[in-house]
């Protein structure tokens, strides 16, 4: 039976390097593509990093009940897992990897159950996060705020994934998140 490996971070932990890492180690892994209402950034594309749709056909999906899990991080800032992406991929013999939100993370965990395993990347602390936040360049100053104040609440849920990775050094980090996928992928 196919399996659910779940990421869920503070934006700036290096959640999305260590995933684009584990995705190159040949662990038959395939990444799962979230929705999102914000815009593309950079070289982005719709149904390859994310399927991009507005807030109105965000809206839609969710009165139709067609998301695993979403949330609407800012106003008309949503994210999501479309119940049919899930589906289609572990019919077609994947093991699924997510990279949402804690709240989403905690959700597919509960769905799941047993099948999913759940790993929060931590920065080390709160002010290395702002110092790679703003190293990215990609924010305004507001926007880097405001990621700080959810990072803060984010850290909270910590304690409700199943592997908690503090990514101090990212080569460790992402020899630590090998281990634990190998042997989850291992497990019976």
């Amino acid at each position: 039976m196919n399996k659910l490996i779940i990421f869920s971070a503070p934006s700036g932990s290096g959640k999305s390097t260590i995933i684009n890492y584990l995705l190159g180690q040949g662990l038959d892994m395939a990444f799962s593509i979230s929705a999102t209402s914000r815009p593309p950034r950079g070289q982005e594309r719709h149904g390859v990093e994310y399927f991009f749709l507005s807030p109105e056909e965000f809206r839609e999906r969710i009165a139709n009940d067609e998301f695993l899990e979403y949330e609407e991080v800012y106003p008309d800032r949503f994210y999501g897992t479309l119940k049919s992406q899930v589906e289609s991929q572990l019919a077609a013999g994947q093991n699924v990897v997510f990279d949402v939100d804690v709240v989403g993370g905690c959700n597919i965990k509960q769905f799941y159950g047993d099948r999913a395993l759940s790993v929060f990347i931590q920065p080390p602390s709160v002010e290395e996060l702002r110092k790679r936040l703003v190293g990215r360049g990609t924010d305004s100053p507001e926007v880097i705020e405001d990621r700080i104040a959810k990072a803060e609440y984010e850290l909270g849920f910590a304690p409700r994934f199943d592997v908690v990775i503090v990514n101090d050094d990212l080569e460790t980090a992402k020899a630590e998140a090998l281990r634990v996928i190998k042997e989850f992928l291992l497990r019976s």
